[in-house]
Order: C-alpha cells, then sequence, then structure tokens
C-alpha cells in the first residue's frame, strides 16, 4: 500500500501542546468550572472523590492534550529528497515554535499551501491527535483551514493523504496504542526519547521557557517517525549524515 508513495511527497510531522495556562488558578472563572467537570471525567472519578487538589493537578498533568484547554507551541516538519551526487536519501528537519500559537499556525500553513509536491501529511497518531488538534486551535485562531486540512464532511477515503504510522502498525486492531518508543526498540531504529518526554514539555515552556529544547525534541519524533516508515518499507534507516536540522529563525 505504501511502497509506490514518492518519499518526498510526504510532510512528516509532530506537534508539541502545553495547557493553555500555567495553572488551574490562572484559568478565568468559566474555565476552571468547565475544567472542573473535565479533569474529573478524564481521572475517572466520582464528583465526590474529586478534590481541589485533583482538579489542579489535573489541569497541569491533562490539559494539555486536549485542543479545547491546550494549545500548540510546536510544530515540526521533516521532508525527504535525493542527493544529487550519491542518490542518498536525506532529511530536512524545521520547527515551527512560537509562544503565540497563532503565529506557528501561520507559518505551517503557509508551509503547507507553499510546497505544491506535498502530497501526503504522516505522523504517529497523526489521524486522532495531531491533524484534529491542529484543525481545532485553527477554528480557535479563526484561520481559514488549508486544504490538506479541510477535513469536513471527508469520507474516510477522501482522506487517504493522512498516513498514520500508528494505524499501519495496527493492522485493523483498535485496541491498543503503541508508542514509538516501544516500535523503535522492536524494528531496532534510535529511540526518540532520550531528553525529556511529553508530560514534561509543559513544565519545560512554562517554567523554563525553552522552545529551543522542546523544538529539538519534537524534530526527534519526526524523524523517528520517518525512520518507523522506512521500516514499513523495508529500506535501510538514515544516519546522522543524512539529516539536516534547519535552525529556527
Amino acid at each position: 500500500m505504501i511502497d509506490h508513495i514518492d518519499l518526498a511527497s510526504i510532510l512528516f510531522l509532530d506537534i508539541e501542546t502545553v495547557s493553555a495556562q500555567p495553572s488551574y488558578e490562572d484559568l478565568s472563572e468559566t474555565f476552571q468550572k468547565l475544567w472542573a467537570n473535565k479533569g474529573r471525567q478524564a481521572l475517572r472519578l466520582s464528583p465526590e472523590d474529586m478534590t481541589p487538589e485533583l482538579i489542579s493537578s489535573s489541569y497541569k498533568d491533562k490539559a494539555a492534550i486536549f485542543a479545547e484547554y491546550g494549545k500548540i507551541v510546536c510544530i515540526s516538519v521533516g521532508i525527504m529528497h535525493r542527493d544529487k551526487e550519491d542518490q542518498k536519501l536525506r532529511l530536512r528537519l524545521k520547527s515551527f515554535a512560537n509562544e503565540d500559537e497563532a503565529i506557528l499556525l501561520e507559518e505551517f500553513k503557509e508551509l503547507l499551501l507553499q510546497y505544491k509536491s506535498i502530497k501526503y501529511i504522516c505522523g504517529h497518531n497523526v489521524k486522532e491527535f495531531d491533524v484534529p488538534y491542529m484543525c481545532r486551535r485553527m477554528v480557535v485562531n479563526q484561520m481559514t483551514l488549508p486544504p490538506a486540512l479541510d477535513l469536513y464532511g471527508k469520507k474516510p477515503w477522501e482522506t487517504k493523504h493522512l498516513l498514520d504510522t500508528l494505524e499501519l502498525w495496527k493492522f485493523g486492531d483498535r485496541k491498543n496504542f503503541t508508542s514509538l518508543k516501544v516500535l523503535a526498540a522492536v524494528l531496532d531504529f534510535p529511540s526518540p526519547k532520550d531528553d525529556i518526554d511529553g508530560s514534561q514539555v509543559g513544565r519545560v515552556f512554562w517554567e523554563e521557557g525553552d522552545l529551543d529544547r522542546i523544538a529539538f525534541y519534537c524534530e526527534k519524533d519526526v524523524l523517528a517517525t520517518v525512520q518507523l516508515f522506512l521500516r514499513y518499507r523495508r529500506m535501510p534507516i538514515l544516519e546522522e549524515e543524512q539529516v539536516h536540522h534547519v535552525e529556527r529563525e
């Protein structure tokens, strides 16, 4: 199914998200009430068991995964091409990272509109997380959706341009989630998790303000997704010299 796809026509991506505010206490009264209910649902607790401490901690731990209560701070992308001289595959990684979500979303949207050669978007769990999250946040920021993300009313066969490496691994199984870290171990390519993990992104953003560290971590996930896709194609994985990180402006 995927063997015929031109690797240069795929945009590999990953996003990093954080809570919309540093803490539950920073939310407006309206959103505090909304999160009190959402946090209880996320923790699967009864109203009687949901203490003020649990409400506050649940926001810090869980809010980032919900587009209504979180925001995107980084979108990293990767595009492949073959070197004209040695015909080796090369991967170019670039990150859009900004405290202002609207700016990074606009920059990412411009990329999608600019590169007409991009026919596919690929990510790990991209259909259930990354793409819906980006679309929802674009709506929140009152942006028009680019054609590749305009999925309103689309049938499953009309979204074949979304390649999900998690879905490819499931082979129809709907029960389990398999992480990139696990697949890296199983299929023998370098793990992306050697610095921070997703649960620490909020702290790095709100307490350290280190967007460069978040972007570097996000790019590692993109690289791991590329390596996984190459494994699916029974191709050699990329070596370090084949990967180029574009510095953020």
